[in-house]
């Protein structure tokens, strides 16, 4: 009876929102979502959107012609190009270069933020680990990555030290974050020895299939060092249950997401 209950029941006025990505499968934004609605007695529901890349822009042009809909939450691989389909961008996105939140403001405009970068950094000051002063290691510089670069660097990390299979991407990363603050970020090639710092992270797809190849060996750094994943699912990643094995700390991907809710109800309901 409890699972009846629990199926939205959408009436004609009920505000719509949508998360859009490719894949969707591992997503759990709308479900947090449209749990939080639930909560508060919101007239709301959040859907999940399997859409293409070359489909990318259609979309989001047709769901803003719906009159209903107040916003969308945006994952891989679209946090990059997403930034074209909307008139404003905060400066957490100037600096990133990468959204994954989109709503209609007041005029009908649609504005964009990214709150990936700030609710990793919640999630690590809520888990004991602050980043200030700290040397962090950084594989991955898509969607996620920028945006937890740039939320680093404003929480007043020592270094970063950035890869990534796309050098041209990371170079415009490392490029934005030292025009921010000089000499923060540097760029890391292919076979990099990650020794020194105080916190690596993974912030590509790897680890979404038990095959993926490994971002890193964490056995090749200190016991001590703060290993992070943004993954979600599998909630254990080959890479932090080999950490986990030797005994390291470990920050799992939910504590980014879990983090980031109240920022995006704030976001949507237009409280910032």
């Amino acid at each position: 009876m409890s699972d009846i209950l629990s199926i939205p029941n959408p009436t004609g006025a009920t505000r719509l929102y949508a998360l859009l990505g490719d894949p969707i499968a591992q997503v759990k934004g709308p479900s947090l979502m449209n749990q939080l609605f639930a909560k508060l007695g919101t007239d709301a529901i959040m859907v999940p959107m399997h859409v293409r890349p070359e489909a990318l822009q259609g979309v989001v042009a047709a769901l803003r012609r719906i009159e209903n809909m107040d916003g969308m939450m945006v994952t891989i691989p679209h946090k990059f190009a997403v930034c074209d389909a909307v008139e404003r961008l905060s400066p957490a996105v100037q600096l990133a270069g990468s959204a994954n939140a989109l709503r209609r403001a007041a005029d009908g405009a649609w504005e964009a933020d990214n709150f990936d970068g700030r609710g990793f950094v919640a999630g690590l000051e809520a888990q004991g680990h602050n980043p200030a002063g700290q040397v962090i290691g950084l594989v991955g510089s898509g969607g996620a990555g920028v945006s937890i670069a740039a939320a680093l660097v404003e929480a007043g990390a020592a270094a970063i030290r950035i890869r990534d299979v796309r050098p041209e991407q990371s170079e415009r990363l490392v490029r934005r974050l030292n025009a921010h603050r000089a000499g923060v970020a540097q760029l890391e090639p292919e076979g990099t020895d990650w020794r020194g710092t105080h916190i690596m992270i993974n912030a590509t797809p790897l680890g979404l299939r038990l095959t993926d190849p490994l971002p890193f060996d964490p056995l090749a750094l200190a016991g001590n060092t703060l290993i992070a994943d943004i993954i979600m699912k599998p909630r254990e990643t080959r890479l932090l249950q080999l950490a986990e094995g030797r005994g390291m700390p470990v920050f799992y991907g939910e504590h980014m997401l879990s983090h980031q809710i109240e920022m995006y109800r704030r976001f949507f309901f237009h409280e910032t």
